[in-house]
């Protein structure tokens, strides 16, 4: 099995495996995201050390530890990127599952349980036509500033939504045009989304253009760009903008 359809099947049968524990009725409200992160957190530990024992890991749900540093090739991986919304069976909730070689996102997959897709970086879908007004989307409960300006600036529409993944696959999906994230996040939450955005020609950087960089000491990232190619200088002209004013 190669990596890309290891991430594939590992972040496939996480979501079957979430869905399965959110079907029970056995559990509800917070603790239904904890027994959900914690479940699927389990089972991409475990066949991540049983398929790949060589490769370092960084789990959101997993203690961090200093060996995963010395390592080439880091799997990266976020069991349910967005608990509220798999809580409140929402369908924009996500499972990442990433391989960083070298810092880069290379590898990965993003499941969407709830909408029954895996996206991956070797099978790419056809990224559909942009609208002619760009759509951006943002939190749910927390819009980032910068991307409500931005938005105001380039005549854009705001399209609230939930996980970070989520969010991310909307661009490679054609439900937006961009997804310009400044309110802080870890390197579980945009690993998977940005190799998978990469693989489809889409842009993805630190909002003052600098690369991602993963598998870092420090895993906070506290903020990302994923766009369609063709906004990417605009938006990232209007950020330095906002920044020097």
């Amino acid at each position: 099995m190669t990596d890309a359809e290891l991430a594939a099947q590992l972040a496939h049968h996480a979501g079957q495996i979430l869905l399965q524990v959110r079907q029970s009725g056995l559990i509800e409200g917070k603790p239904l995201g904890k027994a959900g992160d914690e479940t699927a957190n389990q089972f991409l530990v475990h066949a991540l050390r049983h398929q790949r024992p060589d490769d370092g890991l960084l789990s959101e749900e997993s203690k961090d530890t200093a060996e995963r540093l010395d390592k080439e090739r880091v799997w990266i991986i976020d069991p349910v990127d967005g608990t509220r919304e798999y809580g409140e069976a929402r369908t924009d909730w996500a499972v990442h599952v990433a391989l960083a070689i070298g810092g880069k996102p290379e590898i990965g997959a993003v499941a969407l349980p709830g909408l029954g897709e895996v996206l991956r970086t070797d099978k790419p879908i056809a990224v559909p036509d942009p609208a002619e007004k760009p759509r951006l989307v943002v939190s749910r409960t927390r819009p980032a500033g910068e991307a409500v300006a931005v938005a105001e600036r380039i005549g854009g529409e705001l399209v609230p939504m939930g996980s970070a993944g989520a969010k991310a696959m909307a661009v490679v999906r054609g439900e937006a045009e961009i997804y310009l994230h400044s309110g802080g996040q870890y390197e579980w939450d945009s690993c998977a989304p940005a190799a998978v955005a990469l693989a489809h020609g889409l842009h993805c950087s630190r909002i003052d253009g600098s690369p991602l960089v993963y598998n870092q000491r420090d895993t906070y990232m506290p903020d990302l760009l994923i766009c369609r190619p063709e906004w990417a200088e605009r938006v990232l002209a209007e950020v330095r903008d906002l920044a020097s004013a």
